[in-house]
């Protein structure tokens, strides 16, 4: 496994209204621009089994990717995993949920990469750029769900 990245924000939007939109993986576009495409490919509501495909681009290499929810607890956990195989993936990631004072909630993302084949290499990179990316990608997620609201 490469390592884990993570970060904190805090959101100006009551708990259920942050996990009700970070729960629909379709907005994931409107605070992560390498996601370039996500779609829901299971009927039903969102919950443990759901899973999401989508297409990212990274340094320039557009790739496919398929998420399954593995945890789901409203509202204050939602877990994933990467099930497609690519060379760096998602072995586990979230989002934990709190309130923080009246009206606000506290989001911590975290994702936890892993290498495959000659992605080994790869993987220590990518999670470089992605810490690096972290605090800017918690304001991306607090300005997406304050604007949706």
């Amino acid at each position: 496994m490469a390592g884990q990245f993570e970060v904190t924000t805090r959101i100006d939007r009551p708990v259920e209204e942050v996990f009700a939109f970070l729960a629909d993986g379709e907005n994931d576009p409107r605070f992560s621009p390498r996601v370039q495409e996500m779609t829901k490919a299971t009927d039903g509501p969102v919950g443990v089994g759901t899973v999401y495909r989508s297409t990212v681009k990274d340094s320039g290499v557009r790739t496919r990717r398929e998420f399954r929810i593995t945890g789901f607890e409203p509202p204050t956990r939602i877990r994933w995993t990467e099930t497609s195989q690519n060379l760096v993936t998602v072995e586990e990631g979230g989002y934990d949920l709190e309130p923080d004072g009246e009206g606000a909630t506290r989001v911590r993302l975290f994702n936890s990469l892993t290498g495959h084949g000659v992605g080994k290499v790869m993987a220590g990179a990518a999670l470089s750029a992605a810490r690096k990316d972290a605090e800017d990608f918690g304001r991306r997620i607090k300005q997406a769900v304050e604007e949706a609201s």
